[in-house]
């Protein structure tokens, strides 16, 4: 199988040049996986795109964090379990937190039911269990919230991909694995 280098900043266009230059003063570094995403710079630029109007959406940071530890869980990818368990943690989740959350067992109903359903959309490929769907609405939400969570799901699914199949280095502290917690 091919071997995937995480680019540099000299072998990305311009534009990504201007992305990474963005990230490394805001964060301090360019995350392996987004400058993996940088080798298409409509990929990169569409994707932030994307992810920066999500966060106009329905949900709030916490929630969409515990969204995409529900996600990268189904789709293993330890570096988006990773990189979340760190944000998620800077959110305000403890370690304890984003397993369960990941799990589906968190203990405050609506950040269970979300993580679950978000769970339910990935594993079903877009056809999540009549229940969770009734539990969601029961929560309040409308479809609106449905579709955004839908859009974040696509999110997390797109980044998960791109690990799962370059397996770039993870550079976030890893998270926990779940089989080992719960066991």
């Amino acid at each position: 199988m091919k071997t995937f280098q995480v680019p540099t900043r000299d072998q990305v266009t311009p534009a990504v040049q201007g992305v990474f230059d963005h990230m490394q003063s805001a964060f301090g570094m360019v995350p392996n996986l987004f400058a993996t995403i940088g080798y298409s710079e409509n990929a990169l630029t569409s994707y932030l795109a994307f992810q920066n109007a999500q966060a106009k959406g329905s949900f709030s940071a916490k929630e969409r964090e515990a969204v995409f530890l529900a996600v990268s869980q189904v789709n293993g990818c330890e570096y988006c379990q990773a990189a979340h368990t760190a944000i998620g943690k800077m959110n305000g989740f403890s370690d304890e937190d984003t397993v369960q959350l990941r799990a589906g067992t968190h203990a405050d109903a609506k950040l269970s039911v979300i993580t679950r359903l978000a769970a339910s959309i990935t594993k079903t490929h877009g056809r999540p269990e009549a229940q969770l769907l009734e539990d969601f609405f029961a929560l309040g939400y409308e479809e609106k919230a449905l579709i955004d969570l839908i859009a974040l799901v696509a999110d997390k699914t797109l980044a998960n991909y791109v690990h799962n199949i370059t397996q770039v280095p993870v550079d976030f502290p890893a998270a926990q694995k779940l089989e080992a917690v719960l066991a």
